[in-house]
């Protein structure tokens, strides 16, 4: 079984450094190209992990160039991992490994489609979260479930104790599924709609806290943005 890898931020990397510590490998890198999103949150380089461990890397403006689909036929893939990567496949390329691609969405599918996860989880007030390792397929998070990975929420936890757990979360289903995916004996379960809910996309703008909020809801938006994110803001008020 033949495996490619697609990341340009540390929650990959940390991905990709657990496949080697259990003893399997990657047969491809493939990464943003060094002028693009130098400003990311969490981006990473993979040319020293490439050269370590003498894995090809090829580096891209987008994931759906033809080179990309190219390279993944030559080199014969059978699944692609697309993990830390804000591009959105196309059913070209994911139609483009034999296996298909795998992706991981920090809820627990079908909960929590979409986007902003890891501030959602803490806004709503949820009890858990947690991570899904699924099939991508051309919906938005809606394919096929590979594998989860449960994370209790309390009052006290903030969007950067979470995004850690998250990390860990990832690291945990990689291991986890890892020989089923090598051995071709990966179980996968079909997502039920009747349960599944959309979030929406965040902005800083969001993080604004208002006077109308009980101090829970302030509590939680405050919690919910802190780092990685830009945080809360409270415009000060003239009363004179």
């Amino acid at each position: 079984m033949k495996f490619a890898f697609v990341t340009c931020v540390q929650l990959g990397l940390s991905c990709i450094e657990k496949i080697y510590e259990i003893g399997g490998k990657l047969d491809l890198l493939i990464t943003l190209k060094d002028n693009k999103a130098k400003n990311k949150s969490g981006r990473v380089y993979l040319d020293d992990f490439s050269n370590l461990h003498n894995i090809d890397l090829v580096k891209i403006n987008h994931v759906n160039d033809d080179e990309v689909i190219e390279i993944l036929k030559e080199k014969e893939i059978d699944w692609l991992f697309i993990i830390g990567w804000s591009q959105i496949a196309n059913e070209r390329l994911l139609n483009a490994p034999i296996k298909g691609a795998i992706g991981m969405h920090p809820t627990l599918l079908p909960e929590g489609r979409g986007r902003a996860a890891i501030p959602w989880a803490i806004i709503k007030g949820l009890k858990k979260t947690g991570v899904t390792m699924f099939k991508l397929d051309s919906g938005v998070d809606t394919g096929q479930i590979m594998g989860s990975f449960e994370i209790p929420l309390s009052d006290d936890t903030t969007a950067s104790i979470l995004y850690d757990k998250v990390n860990d979360a990832h690291r945990f289903l990689i291991e986890k599924v890892w020989d089923d995916l090598v051995e071709d004996r990966i179980q996968m379960i079909v997502q039920s709609e009747q349960d599944a809910s959309y979030w929406e996309g965040r902005k800083p703008e969001d993080g604004e806290l208002s006077k109308n909020m009980t101090m829970q809801e302030a509590d939680r938006l405050t919690r919910a943005t802190t780092h990685p994110y830009p945080g809360a803001f409270l415009f000060k008020m003239d009363i004179r």
